[in-house]
């Protein structure tokens, strides 16, 4: 039982993959070069490098475009690794460093193993459109409304409109028939025919 690395994807394509760092220098990125080829949109072709060096991985940024992160923390140069920091490339992969001790015959992602990207997973297809439905125009427009919904539903505005315009005839006719009713025709229409 050797002592080794690995990093374990939590996000990402393929999460639960572990890739065995094996070497005295790791590439890792979207081209096929790579000793860890992750094959995601976030993943510059080359990405980052991890280099073994007196014993520890030292991990640098390769000026990605998405940046490279230990523990949240972008690199802005390389930094020595240690077990259970988190390393995240762009902002949706996610994996975490480890050092473990393998059993030989055990099975694991060897570091040239592509990760396959979320894209190629095949999407859930849209749901059909209701049968009710001719193009884009319902041929049944819903249920009719209930008797006594309709100051539910509408604009209050419009409420207020109607009832001043209610009002104002009720005051208009209620001032003809006060004017009928007390023969002021020709005090308030001088204009008409048979007023002095």
């Amino acid at each position: 039982m050797a002592s080794q690395f690995q990093l374990i994807m939590r996000s990402g394509p393929t999460p639960g993959a572990a890739f065995a760092l094996e070497g005295d220098q790791i590439d890792i990125g979207r081209d096929s070069t790579n000793e860890i080829v992750i094959n995601d949109a976030e993943i510059s072709r080359r990405h980052s490098r991890l280099t073994f060096q007196g014993g520890k991985y030292v991990l640098e940024d390769l000026g990605s475009t998405n940046g490279t992160f230990v523990n949240g923390q972008r690199l802005a140069g390389p930094r020595v690794l240690k077990a259970g920091e988190v390393v995240s490339f762009g902002e949706q992969i996610v994996m975490v460093f480890e050092a473990t001790h393998f059993d030989a015959g055990a099975t694991v992602v060897s570091p040239r193993a592509a990760a396959v990207p979320v894209a190629s997973r095949p999407a859930m297809p849209p749901p059909p459109p209701p049968t009710e439905y001719v193009g884009s125009v319902p041929v049944n427009p819903g249920p009719a409304p209930v008797p006594g919904t309709f100051l539910r539903r509408s604009n209050p505005a419009l409420i207020v409109i109607a009832v001043s315009v209610f009002l104002f005839l009720c005051m208009c006719v209620a001032f003809f028939w006060w004017v009928d009713a007390t023969f002021r025709w020709c005090v308030f229409f001088p204009f008409l025919s048979g007023c002095p």
